[in-house]
């Protein structure tokens, strides 16, 4: 897949409302591009979105099967309340720093959707105290510019508000900046791989995962984990991208490659197997250490009925959990490469060279 359709294909994704638990849109979106490359595309029981692509039939060998998944759900608010004026209350999906909320462009899914913006009182009305401190969130309101009859009418208490942004494509450094960068990038680098197991013989099975609810528990993974039960799992997500007066040891260079995740979490085997293909095929990448839990999806399919080798790649990425997060298409264009050679390039033997790590 060349640069320009990755680039219109995340943009795309991007554009798109998906928040958790509301991620039907986002899923079929995601569905279109999938049926490019395999006729075998459906929804689990749960949501979550499965695409597979078989393997080579073998005589001599059993079939090894790869789940590959990312999440597809992003940030949100959802209505609590609606108040005098048409003004509305509301709560935070996932996490989401108060300190980015005011001033924000919304859309609110009711019966019709509606724009609005994220009001709070203005400074000149604040205590010099009050003018120092983040305004939480049960101060905050939307205000969809609509009387209070037409609101009660149309809008309702857990309706869901998602953020309006148009995402763009930055000159300099080839990026990206959007709202649900996090994580529709790595569905994106899905799609690419698909794209790329059209020119490659691969013996496993491939299923890709757009898994849903990952922002509020990584819920999507517990249920396709144990559903699947897939011998090996590779899971993709974005980590911090490094920007001024964040600590080194925390963040990965934009466009220095994705970042391959080490630690219990993860099989130390599949890293390595990663690491190979990388250096053989001179793609860059960054080590990243998790000590503990990863908070990704890798953590429900490594404990996921009787364990599964999982490993986990991220993209690095600005502005993690706002509107305007920025990844850089080079990184993307890296890792779906390198997904698909790890697809191609792994049998049933590889899953018994993994038993003896």
């Amino acid at each position: 897949m060349n640069e320009e359709k990755a680039s219109e294909i995340l943009i795309k994704l991007s554009s798109i409302a998906g928040v958790s638990g509301a991620e039907s849109a986002a899923t079929e979106t995601a569905a279109r591009y999938f049926r490019q490359y395999t006729d075998k595309v459906k929804k689990d029981r749960f949501g979550n979105l499965l695409a597979l692509f078989p393997g080579e039939a073998s005589s001599t060998r059993e079939k090894l099967t790869l789940a590959v998944v990312a999440h597809i759900d992003e940030i949100g608010l959802m209505v609590t309340r609606v108040e005098k004026g048409g003004f509305l209350r509301f709560i935070p999906i996932g996490s989401i720093d108060p300190r980015i909320l005011p001033g924000q462009a919304v859309e609110i899914h009711g019966k019709n959707r509606f724009k609005g913006v994220i009001g709070a009182s203005p400074p000149h009305l604040l205590s010099p105290k009050e003018q120092k401190e983040t305004v939480p969130v049960d101060k905050l309101f939307i205000d969809p510019g609509l009387n209070e009859e037409t609101v009660k009418n149309q809008i309702g208490i857990g309706d869901y508000v998602t953020f309006e942004q148009t995402p763009l494509k930055l000159q300099a450094g080839n990026k990206i900046t959007g709202k649900a960068l996090d994580n529709r990038t790595s569905v994106a680098a899905l799609i690419i791989c698909a794209e790329e197991l059209n020119n490659l013989r691969h013996q496993a099975d491939i299923c890709f995962v757009s898994s849903l609810q990952e922002e509020v528990g990584l819920r999507g993974a517990v249920t396709d984990a144990y559903g699947l039960k897939p011998d090996l799992a590779l899971v993709v997500d974005v980590t911090h991208g490094d920007a001024p007066g964040l600590d080194d040891r925390s963040v990965f260079k934009v466009g220095g490659g994705p970042a391959l995740a080490i630690g219990p979490n993860l099989h130390p085997g599949l890293c390595r197997k990663l690491e190979e293909i990388a250096k053989e095929r001179l793609l860059p990448y960054q080590r990243e250490p998790i000590p503990g839990h990863s908070g990704t999806d890798a953590w429900a399919f490594q404990i996921s009925r009787e364990g599964i080798p999982t490993a986990l790649l991220s993209i690095p990425l600005l502005n993690m959990h706002t509107p305007v997060e920025i990844i850089s298409l080079d990184d993307l264009m890296i890792l779906g490469k390198m997904l698909g050679y790890f697809a191609a390039g792994i049998d049933s033997t590889f899953l018994e060279e993994l038993k003896k790590c």
